[in-house]
């Protein structure tokens, strides 16, 4: 069982860097990259909104909508009909990333899952759904 678990690590762990390398190509870093993918569906989501979508804390958010700001990929503006809300709306820099963002997270997904078959792609994503499920603290 020890070398599942070493595995899935080593696994993540390339991953990871992987694309962090491919979106620092874009001017976002790695988990700045899933905040942009929700926004893209939804812009104008509440930094809480976003954290229930993304199954995070929402001081994460916050942090990670400020430096997202920062870098003019995000703005925060006061919901005009509660002004005690903030949403967070994507710069036209933000948008034009969209789909350079989703080409390298393609590229590397083909690169990751090459060698598989589709029933073995099948396969993992059900295990790794199934581990997801496990190790997910209940609400």
């Amino acid at each position: 069982m020890t070398d599942v678990i070493r595995l899935l690590t080593r696994a993540q762990k390339l991953l990871r860097a992987a694309t962090d390398a491919a979106m620092q190509e874009h001017g976002v870093r790695i988990g700045q990259n899933l905040v942009l993918e929700v926004l893209w569906e939804t812009d104008g989501l509440t930094p809480g909104d976003l954290a229930n979508r993304l199954d995070v804390a929402t001081p994460t958010v916050v942090n990670t909508a400020a430096r997202m700001e920062a870098a003019g990929l995000l703005e925060r503006r006061r919901d005009p009909d509660d002004r005690r809300l903030v949403r967070l709306y994507l710069t036209p820099k933000a948008r034009a990333a969209e789909e350079p963002i989703a080409a390298a997270r393609r590229e590397i997904a083909g690169r990751a899952l090459a060698g598989l078959t589709a029933e073995e792609r099948s396969h993992l994503e059900s295990a790794l759904t199934k581990i997801v499920a496990a190790l997910t603290p209940p609400r």
